[in-house]
């Protein structure tokens, strides 16, 4: 079932999306070659709690084998949920980092894809075409249109340059639940699926490889890598449909602000 917002109830939510923005903040300081990614995690936890918020991604999923981790962490060929541990980081990395926080019993949820020093160029590239493909998304997420043109417009931008779109991770609904109906696929066709309505809210996040769409899961059950190796990216926002543009709830102003990442500037929120 699909919930749409009342102002209140997204004004809360983007009390959510800012505390998430700025946790990726404070983590962005530290990354750097020979930090372990646990290190990281541990600064994301203290800043959520101490900002009385809850780490959403700590204990989610099946009982047997919830993720362990206040965020997910994905190195290279890892596309989404990577588990923090003892990994030292190293110079010409990219890694992912995707965090989603609890407060006041509604949710944030968003990634940014950073690069470990000087990355190559081909993983430069990979990384500015993926976040270009979610300011287009966002771009059709407007009322009166069908999420097939979200999915269409993520596609296109990527598989123009030679990337693939991972078909089997979507994105999805976003409120009082952190996974929310709708579903928003990063691939399909302009015109077709539900209709998107005033008051919907969606985390749109595109998730691009250089090589091939497919991916496999690692044995800890979390971790999804490229099933070639190829090295992926993940930018993700947290948004309202509206009239006429969409309005994002979630920035990257505080992660730019610390990177000086001239890659990655845009004329984006």
């Amino acid at each position: 079932m699909i919930f749409l917002k009342s102002e209140s109830e997204i004004k809360k939510m983007r009390v959510a999306a800012q505390l998430v923005s700025r946790t990726l903040a404070e983590v962005a300081k530290e990354i750097k070659a020979g930090v372990e990614t646990g290190t990281l995690d541990r600064i994301a936890e203290e800043f959520i709690k101490k900002n009385n918020a809850r780490p959403a991604f700590k204990g989610y999923g099946p009982k047997n084998s919830p993720f362990p981790a206040t965020l997910c962490i994905s190195v290279n060929d890892e596309v989404v949920h990577g588990i923090p541990g003892k990994r030292k980081l190293n110079e010409g990395d990219i890694v992912s980092i995707d965090c989603g926080v609890e407060k006041d019993g509604y949710f944030g949820d968003h990634a940014y894809t950073f690069a470990v020093g000087e990355c190559t160029k081909e993983d430069k590239e990979l990384l500015r075409v993926t976040l270009e493909s979610l300011y287009k998304g966002i771009d059709h997420a407007i009322h009166g249109n069908k999420m097939g043109d979200i999915g269409h417009a993520v596609q296109i931008h990527c598989e123009k340059s030679g990337f693939g779109v991972v078909r089997d991770l979507v994105g999805h609904g976003i409120g009082k639940d952190m996974h929310e109906d709708p579903s928003v696929p990063n691939y399909g066709k302009p015109g077709r699926g539900e209709r998107l309505r005033t008051g919907m809210t969606l985390a749109i996040e595109p998730m691009i490889t250089r090589g091939s769409w497919k991916v496999r899961t690692m044995d800890d059950k979390w971790t999804i890598r490229t099933a070639d190796g190829s090295n992926a990216a993940h930018f993700e926002h947290d948004i309202v449909v509206r009239e006429g543009e969409a309005e994002i709830l979630s920035t990257f102003d505080y992660i730019t602000e610390i990177t000086k990442n001239e890659i990655l500037e845009t004329n984006y929120g």
